[in-house]
């Protein structure tokens, strides 16, 4: 088993900065002392075009494209950067809850087409119920996993379907009477998902072909592990594990901890408390288990070896960053690796020059410890200079 690396494209914005929009309300970015934050990137696509060919370039197998009302759409985004690409795929991120299951077939199936197979799924099923009243669902945690789960029972049945043989589902969320799409997508998507509440299990376990958790200690990513294998094998299935990290890679220790001690030194106490007070408010378990590594303070954000909670004290979602020198946080790539996981969809802020922080400095080694199919990608024109790791 090797290792299969993934950026990430912020669609909802970049910087040299933690402070993320997305992670509160309320005009925490305007509350700021001193004003605006200086060097926010907005996503335009000739910035995402930058982002995604270096990807590609670097050697990274996909990009994740975010979903919620703070960023673009990740269909219509990525499908206009896939113009821009030739072999770079993308993890598109959706709300089962807010599309058809057989509009979402069908529309994975356009995809596949355009982009000649370019596709992966990434589900979210929402763990916060204000943002999913803005789309008009209603419906609580659990019975979003519930009908997550229908909601992919009909998109894989609508894609094993023709019209000849359509595809009929009668359940508590969806009702389908005869549902097919034209042509069925070449190659079916692989399907990631992520979810650490008890609702959330068994839907992984019948559903997902790559089960993402973020960036916990390896001892709690072990248990998760064992947790999901244990219910796909009731299932009669096999699933594999990824993770969602971010990055702060540098050439030595001690100027990836003064990149990662910088990031905090921007961040005033009441733009932590507000984003702490906002993602507190989350009914997701995994939102939960992701302040709890830091309970909100600044003091040992080390929570495992080269492993720092800082991001999270601001961002919602994935909260740990993988900090030290290129050979250091491929130790802990392989670490992870070791306990089962396989892809690695990782970021930084910005998410320009540290995708060629990792990709010039970790991936070489990797490749060299045989963790990467194929070895090294090989990297074409003129590498971008960074100038202080900002």
């Amino acid at each position: 088993m090797t290792v299969s690396l993934h950026w990430f494209l912020p669609t909802g914005g970049d910087g040299r900065t933690l402070v993320d929009r997305h992670a509160f309300s309320g005009g925490a970015l305007q509350r700021t002392p001193g004003g605006g934050v200086a060097g926010v990137r907005a996503p335009r696509l000739d910035y995402l075009i930058q982002i995604a060919k270096a990807a590609e370039q670097l050697g990274f197998e996909a990009v994740l494209t975010p979903t919620g009302t703070w960023c673009e759409d990740a269909w219509l985004t990525t499908v206009a950067l896939a113009q821009h690409t030739e072999r770079l795929k993308f993890l598109v991120a959706f709300r089962p809850g807010v599309i058809s299951p057989v509009l979402a077939a069908q529309m994975a199936s356009t995809y596949q087409r355009l982009t000649q197979g370019r596709l992966l799924l990434n589900v979210v099923t929402g763990g916060d119920s204000t943002e999913q009243r803005r789309y008009g669902d209603h419906l609580d945690h659990d019975r979003r996993y519930a009908r997550t789960d229908e909601f992919l029972s009909v998109v894989r049945g609508v894609w094993g379907a023709t019209p000849n043989e359509p595809y009929d589902f009668a359940g508590e969320h969806y009702q389908v009477d005869a549902g097919f799409s034209a042509l069925a997508p070449d190659p079916v998507p692989q399907v990631f998902f992520g979810g650490s509440s008890a609702a959330a299990g068994p839907v992984a376990a019948r559903h997902t072909d790559v089960y993402l958790t973020w960036g916990e200690p390896p001892e709690q990513v072990k248990a998760k592990i064992d947790w999901i294998r244990e219910l796909a094998e009731r299932e009669g299935r096999t699933v594999r594990f990824g993770i969602r990290l971010h990055t702060i890679s540098r050439d030595s220790a001690r100027d990836a901890w003064a990149t990662a001690n910088r990031l905090l030194d921007d961040l005033s106490p009441e733009t932590v408390a507000a984003a702490q007070a906002a993602l507190g408010r989350s009914e997701s378990v995994g939102q939960q288990r992701m302040l709890a590594l830091h309970g909100g303070s600044r003091e040992g954000l080390e929570i495992s070896p080269n492993l720092w909670a800082g991001v999270g004290l601001v961002r919602g979602g994935a909260g740990t960053a993988l900090v030290g020198s290129h050979a250091e946080v491929a130790d802990r790539i392989e670490e992870y690796h070791a306990l089962g996981i396989e892809h690695f969809v990782l970021s930084g802020y910005p998410h320009l020059e540290e995708a060629y922080w990792f990709g010039e400095g970790v991936i070489p080694d990797l490749a060299a410890r045989g963790l990467l199919a194929g070895g090294a990608p090989v990297q074409g024109g003129a590498p971008l200079l960074v100038a202080g790791g900002r």
